[in-house]
Order: C-alpha cells, then structure tokens, then sequence
C-alpha cells in the first residue's frame, strides 16, 4: 500500500502550500492525494504535477495520510520530497 511510501519517506511535505512549492521547485518525487479532500483544494496541484511529470497516488482519506505523515490531523496532500 502507499501509505507505507509515505511512513518510510525520510523527507516530506505535508498540505496543499507545501506540496505545491516542492513540485514548482521540482524537489517532489511523487504525490500523494487523499481522494476525500475537497477537489477545490486538491485539483490544481494535480494539474500542476501532470504538466511537470510528477506522480500522483491517490490515497483512501485525509485521516490515513495524515496518519501516514505522522500527524494527528487529515492531510489532503503529501509530497516525497528529494533534497
């Protein structure tokens, strides 16, 4: 599963402004998109990650990313970040 991607990334960006700046500065490697966030939020940087190359996974929901990322709340998105 994913999620595990996620756990064992050793850097990440966690939430729509950070994933969005990692992939403009062409530092994510891959992105993950929780398919219950608010398409609002999460359409352009799908756009976005289409038009430069990057990989979209879709994950189940917020709350199982966040957990993922390590945090207590819902994650609409997360980058694996290459330094």
């Amino acid at each position: 599963m994913s999620y595990d991607k996620v756990k064992q990334a050793e850097n990440i960006s966690i939430g729509t402004k950070q994933t969005t700046k990692m992939v403009e500065l062409g530092k994510a490697s891959e992105v993950f998109v929780a398919e219950d966030a608010d398409p609002r939020m999460t359409a352009k940087i799908v756009n976005l990650c289409k038009k430069l190359g990057v990989q979209v996974t879709y994950v189940e929901s917020m709350k199982q990313l966040g957990k993922a990322c390590g945090i207590e709340v819902g994650a609409a998105t997360a980058a694996i970040v290459n330094e």
